[in-house]
């Protein structure tokens, strides 16, 4: 029987990766006791945690000071975060935390600096020799003039999370209008070839201890189609079809097949080696030609985490086993493979249940 572990998940709202931590923790056999947090009070999470807390937004100037002090106060010996933003700041602050002996498993800031950033990705994908779609950084309408690629994607250079403000284009027409509405936004975006088929699109999980020991690794083969996992898609109008009939983008919200698909979990388990990866990395990827092209690297914890928990392949459990808990945890464990697929769920609130603030807690 295991100790006692009190654990900190920031973020839990529902849809971001938050929610699929605090889930993946509650499928885990550890004794644990889950404190949440998030800027909301009408946040699902905070309901489904044993205690939760309000904290400011990641970008606020006392919110490392306070996450610092709650984490003190409940005890917590780790803390995982649940959105992009504040995994930037916690990056930013992580001797804080090491100074606090409190565990924070994320990667080192140059591995979260280059796979936040969609170009810096596609340059280190191009300098270590590995696969990826045609990609041009846009910074003006005039850069557009060197796309002589169809079909394209466009998407911002950073953030972007759930396919927000992305595109498909068939031709310079479409590309001239999604371009000149991107950069109205004020900032850089990326167009990539349009690679691979509806059928051949990969969310794969790499496992590192924080020590950068490879632990395992996992795949989803996307169904997104689906209403729910589905943001866009669009008939195929150009001549490529090799493409297929549809063209289509991701919500973010994966469902499908899960197993190991050796023939692309291989190739990204390199991808995150060469990149010095420490715990959760989420690569996404289309098989093309049979060959992985990578498209999008998450320097983070999944949005199929809890997804991978139900098969037996615990993400943040493995990592409180092996950093607090100090258990062994054998490479490439089994789990189960098969399909999963998602829906909707509801949480009741009375309106008795209040979350105390951070200047409260």
């Amino acid at each position: 029987m295991s100790r006692n572990v009190n654990v900190i998940v920031t973020g839990v709202g529902g849809g971001g990766h938050g929610e699929q931590i605090l889930k993946a923790l509650r499928l885990s056999d550890l004794s644990l006791k889950i404190f949440g947090t998030d800027m909301s009070s009408k946040s699902k999470g905070l309901a489904e945690v044993d205690k939760g807390f309000i904290l400011p937004p990641a970008t606020h100037q006392e919110y490392i000071k306070a996450l610092i002090h709650l984490s003190q106060r409940m005890e917590a010996e780790v803390v995982f975060h649940g959105s992009e933003p504040e995994l930037k700041v916690m990056s930013e602050n992580r001797e804080i935390f090491e100074k606090n002996k409190i565990l924070l498993p994320i990667n080192s800031r140059q591995v979260i600096n280059t796979c936040m950033d969609k170009f810096l990705t596609s340059k280190f994908l191009e300098e270590n020799g590995f696969l990826f779609p045609k990609s041009v950084e846009v910074s003006d309408i005039e850069k557009i003039k060197e796309i002589d690629f169809f079909p394209v994607v466009l998407k911002p250079s950073v953030g972007g999370g759930g396919s927000a403000n992305t595109f498909i284009a068939q031709d310079h027409e479409e590309l001239f209008f999604f371009s000149k509405y991107l950069l109205k936004t004020g900032s850089k975006f990326i167009v990539q070839e349009y690679v691979g088929t509806v059928e051949d699109e990969y969310t794969v999980g790499v496992l590192f201890d924080m020590d950068s020991n490879y632990l395992n690794s996992i795949a989803v083969r996307r169904n997104i189609l689906s209403a729910l996992s589905n943001r866009l898609k669009i008939k195929n109008n150009t001549n490529r079809q090799d493409l297929g009939s549809i063209l289509a983008i991701s919500s973010g919200v994966s469902q499908g097949e899960i197993g190991r698909f050796p023939n692309v979990t291989e190739p990204c388990r390199e991808i995150a080696t060469k990149l010095g990866a420490r715990g959760a990395i989420n690569i996404q990827c289309r098989l093309h030609k049979g060959k992985v092209y990578v498209f999008e690297i998450n320097p983070r914890f999944s949005g199929t985490t809890s997804l991978r928990a139900m098969v037996g392949y615990n993400e943040p459990e493995i990592l409180i086993k092996r950093h607090i808990l100090s258990q062994d945890v054998q490479a490439n464990f089994s789990y189960k493979e098969g399909s999963i697929l998602r829906g909707l769920s509801e949480t009741f609130v009375s309106g008795e249940n209040v979350f105390p603030s951070w200047k409260e807690s």
